[in-house]
């Protein structure tokens, strides 16, 4: 990558050596954009059947589990901390 742009850019700095010196003469003219013309011509029609789709809710009677919540004494892990006690200052 480094290459290419290290030619690049020689090749800018060749082209306005070139021109400074006069050896390369860029001579511009203006353009214009080309005419265009739209004549006649008519968009195609479509036609589509499409069927009905209908919504709606119905009652149903279906299996649902259910869960049933009871308390039980169990062991849990705690942690206890103890801050540590100033050590009396040498007198």
């Amino acid at each position: 990558m480094r290459g290419l742009l290290a030619i690049l850019g020689l090749a800018a700095v060749v082209i306005v050596v070139l021109i400074s010196l006069g050896m390369l003469s860029v001579d511009m003219k203006p353009g214009s954009l080309p005419t265009v013309k739209f004549e006649g011509g008519k968009a195609p029609t479509v036609a589509a059947d499409v069927g009905d789709v209908g919504m709606g809710t119905t009652n149903k009677t279906i299996q649902v589990p259910t869960i049933t919540m009871e308390n039980k004494t169990i062991q849990v892990p705690t942690v206890e901390v103890e801050k540590a006690q100033p050590t009396p200052a040498a007198q």
